[in-house]
């Protein structure tokens, strides 16, 4: 939890959570992250140690087949996962943000039949949003849902979609009233293997490469109309601001675990590295970088929990807090592995240390979920209208 002094102290439940997980990154994903990354192979094997660990369940509710622990575990898992390997983390909590717009818009019913195998890891999901020209830009997606009897037809392709060929279903938004804009748009589970439904060639990443990453094309894709969430047509929209603004602060805990792992073997090579006869740790130009490391990480880490305290007590600012935590622990994220590779020098730039594949994942965070630019529209738009609204002046 965030204290009233602004530390965050964990529960005893949190704190057997984050040491599992320790274990996890030690002992199933370093040891094979520089492989995965090599091969751009999807962790599968990984997979299956997540689940017999309960991983997948702590994602979840109890009445969904979950484990509940906290209503911080995304954010503890992703933090601990990203030190290991932030592909793997992608992979893993891109399951999640496919359940979301369940979680948030769907019947009773629906979470019943779709949530509980996810929370077993039997089953993997995808958020189907993005465009090849509506990516940042959502109202101008073009994918179209024409109802036909008690069935749904979908034509349309998604772009950069995470565990696009790999996973079970997709939540998919499409038009389903053109003359609405994005009121117009209806959220539709859709599965693999039905007709209609096809991949495009899986991406070759500069990093995250072993999280896969494609186009889902859909070529007169019929569904059931059970399928619509909600059982209500023209609620997309809201499902997907109501799940962006949940994860963008998980993805901050990822910038947040990522640049720890990167200021910690930065330190562990400034203490062994020696130069003119001494170890380079002991050099001030070092020392500085270090420290505004380590200030970057914990300034990150408290922006994460309090944009995430925000979103669980449903706070009116919650959507410019979510945009600045994914904001400020991305860039200072790229920041930071940047100067951990300029800290490990030519050793850096080679795949001898992991800071190599590091700086390579580091970028994505700037991108995903939302870039940087588009998060600061977000805080920028958050301050007009509560100045607007204000009594102070």
């Amino acid at each position: 939890m965030l204290t009233e002094k602004g530390m965050i102290e964990h529960t005893p439940e949190e704190n057997e959570l984050i040491e599992q997980i320790r274990i996890l990154v030690r002992e199933e994903i370093v040891p094979v992250r520089a492989e995965l990354d090599a091969k751009n192979e999807y962790p599968h094997k990984v997979f299956e140690k997540f689940k017999e660990a309960g991983l997948f369940a702590s994602l979840y509710k109890e009445e969904y087949g979950g484990v509940f622990i906290s209503a911080l575990s995304n954010i503890i898992i992703c933090e601990e996962l990203s030190y290991g390997c932030l592909g793997i983390t992608t992979a893993f909590f891109a399951s999640k943000l496919g359940a979301m717009p369940i979680e948030f818009g769907a019947t009773e019913k629906q979470k019943q039949k779709w949530i509980p195998p996810l929370a077993s890891g039997e089953k993997i999901a995808a958020f189907a949003l993005t465009e090849p020209n509506a990516g940042s830009d959502v109202p101008a997606l073009s994918t179209v849902a024409v109802k036909k009897g008690d069935r749904y037809v979908i034509n349309g392709t998604k772009q950069w979609i995470s565990n696009g060929g790999e996973a079970d279903f997709y939540t998919t938004f499409c038009l389903t009233d053109k003359s609405k804009g994005p009121r117009g748009i209806s959220c539709l589970i859709i599965e693999k293997g039905t007709p209609g439904l096809s991949f495009g060639k899986k991406e070759d990443k500069l990093g995250i490469r072993c999280s896969a990453t494609c186009q889902v094309i859909y070529e007169d894709c019929e569904v059931p109309e059970e399928n619509l969430i909600g059982g209500k047509e023209n609620q997309g929209f809201l499902h997907a601001l109501q799940t962006l603004n949940a994860s963008r602060p998980v993805v901050a805990s990822c910038g947040v675990g990522l640049g720890q792992a990167a200021l910690d073997s930065a330190i562990q090579y400034a203490r062994e590295r020696k130069q003119f006869g001494v170890k380079i740790s002991s050099f001030q130009a070092i020392q500085h970088m270090l420290a505004e490391m380590a200030m970057k990480i914990e300034a990150s880490r408290l922006m994460t929990y309090q944009a995430a305290y925000k979103i669980i007590n449903n706070a009116k600012d919650r959507a410019k807090y979510s945009a600045m935590a994914k904001c400020m622990s991305s860039d200072y994220a790229m920041s930071i592995v940047t100067d951990a590779l300029q800290i490990h020098g030519g050793y850096g730039y080679t795949k001898e240390y992991p800071i190599e594949k590091y700086f390579r994942d580091a970028k994505i965070l700037q991108i995903y979920e939302g870039t940087s630019q588009i998060q600061k529209n977000e805080i920028a738009a958050g301050l007009i209208k509560e100045a607007a609204s204000s009594k102070k002046l």
